[in-house]
């Protein structure tokens, strides 16, 4: 299995994080991929990944930290293509459950990132928090041709889901998928299993039994049970189609 979004370089693992890696090996992942939040993460995400066989990172501008200077923060994230390999252009996006104010500045660097992503033939990974049908208008509205990606902790309707995989994108299945008020099952079933990824998003938004706790990437196994209900097939069946899903869009 690959854990396609897990933040274990932050600071809620500091003191077992080399505990939390070795029980994602026993339960059978493979890589764990590593968005950036900001330009303070950048050494904590690089530290990792050079320490860790199995942790990859990519690198973005998260926009729940993109403020007035966001020019200048893009500049910090664009200088680390130019020193380091990264295999997505991520975490970048729109969220508009937090602070609507920023809204213009989250738009015009998650604009901006996307043209880097499309210059370096790189896929990104969306952050689409109460803003899916905005992203989706923004990328057709800037004519992207061969943009693409996965729409992370995917949340919207079938009708969106659909939309987003016509336009070559993937849907990214997390903890939400296993909450008994989530409809994301519903909006689910019908799609096929060529066009999902999961993820974990540790250490936020903990898959039930855990829900309320610290999440973490060995805890993905829920999320594959869960997702076997909704498609009817194996669990083993989950994990192969997941993971090619993913070695294909990250070219890993």
């Amino acid at each position: 299995m690959i854990d396609t979004h897990a933040h274990l370089y932050a600071e809620e693992f500091d003191e077992d994080r080399d505990a939390v890696l070795a029980r994602a090996k026993e339960a059978g992942i493979q890589r764990v991929l590593l968005p950036n939040i900001d330009e303070t993460t950048i050494d904590r995400l690089n530290s990792l990944a050079k320490s860790s066989d199995i942790c990859v990172p990519m690198m973005g501008l998260h926009p729940c930290y993109v403020k007035e200077n966001y020019k200048e923060q893009l500049q910090a994230i664009k200088h680390e293509f130019r020193e380091n390999h990264y295999i997505a252009v991520g975490e970048i996006g729109i969220d508009l459950y937090w602070d609507k104010t920023t809204q213009p500045y989250q738009e015009a660097a998650f604009v901006e990132q996307c043209k880097w992503a499309e210059e370096m033939k790189l896929p990104i990974a969306i952050h689409s928090r109460e803003s899916t049908g905005l992203i989706i208008d923004l990328i057709k509205r800037n004519s992207f041709q061969e943009l693409t990606g996965v729409f992370h902790c995917f949340g919207g309707s079938k009708e969106q889901a659909k939309e987003i995989i016509d336009m070559g994108f993937l849907l990214g299945i997390g903890g939400v998928v296993t909450f008994k008020n989530s409809t994301l099952r519903e909006e689910l079933k019908d799609l096929s299993l060529d066009n999902i990824i999961v993820e974990t998003d540790a250490p936020y938004l903990a898959p039930v039994p855990y829900r309320g706790k610290r999440n973490e990437t060995s805890y993905i196994i829920e999320v594959v049970k869960q997702l076997s209900y909704v498609f009817d097939v194996s669990e083993q069946v989950i994990k192969k189609r997941t993971t090619e899903n993913a070695l294909a869009l990250f070219k890993l």
